[in-house]
């Protein structure tokens, strides 16, 4: 696979938008004792069928699932934050999943799964159709330069995946600190099927469950913004 691209190739020649474009760092002496030692434990393989989500987790809880999670500390703190909670994070970044592996058993968190796979074939294939309460984008790449934005990973065809992966009133949880890119999730999200803005419109201020980085503090401090978006799943209409 070449991880350059953001396509990959279906059986019929077409290509389909992939989640990510791979930047693998170097792994710590630590992150790799990680993925060795705690992978079998906390770590979710991919197999191309549907989970069942209150057996891996051994109880009937709601599930947030977040993309892109970066090093992990945030989605750590919210686990940990949210016993009540079950959550699962997809990353395709090593070092991070090390990373948050390692977060997981120092604070010893019981809700919290991982997984390293694409994003889009975890979503197609592992998670079934309205499963869960919450999904968290937080910061992905923006794609800053017109001739990259069919990069971008929030288009209509993906939102409409997400869509079906949440249950009636789940929330899609959108955040960016790049305005344009904010206001592209805006846009595609207003366009989108069976989705109410649960700011009735425009942005919504940030949720006290999604913890500043020290990424956005400093950020703050130096004057940026931060845009969140945030959606519910509607009811099917019968």
């Amino acid at each position: 696979m070449n991880n350059s691209l953001p396509f990959t190739p279906t059986a019929d020649g077409r290509r389909r938008i992939r989640s990510f474009v791979r930047r693998e760092g170097r792994l710590t002496t630590g992150q790799q004792r990680a993925l060795d030692d705690l992978w079998p434990r906390w770590g979710l393989a991919f197999t191309p069928q549907p989970l069942d989500l209150p057996a891996l987790f051994g109880r009937q809880a709601p599930v947030t699932l977040e993309i892109g999670f970066g090093n992990g500390e945030s989605l750590a703190r919210m686990a940990a934050e949210a016993p009540g909670r079950d959550f699962i994070g997809v990353e395709v970044h090593r070092p991070g999943v090390g990373h948050l592996l390692q977060q997981i058993e120092a604070l010893q968190l019981s809700n919290l799964r991982v997984a390293c796979h694409d994003a889009v074939e975890v979503l197609t294939l592992q998670i079934p159709e309205g499963s869960l309460d919450r999904i968290q984008i937080y910061f992905p790449d923006p794609w800053p330069k017109k001739r990259h934005h069919k990069r971008r990973l929030v288009q209509p065809a993906f939102v409409a995946l997400l869509g079906s992966r949440l249950r009636a009133g789940g929330v899609l949880h959108l955040a960016t600190d790049w305005e344009p890119y904010a206001e592209h999730m805006l846009t595609v999200m207003n366009q989108a099927a069976g989705f109410r803005n649960l700011a009735g419109e425009g942005f919504s201020p940030r949720p006290e469950y999604r913890p500043l980085t020290k990424f956005e503090q400093r950020g703050q401090r130096l004057g940026h913004g931060v845009w969140d978006v945030l959606f519910a799943r509607e009811p099917a209409v019968t």
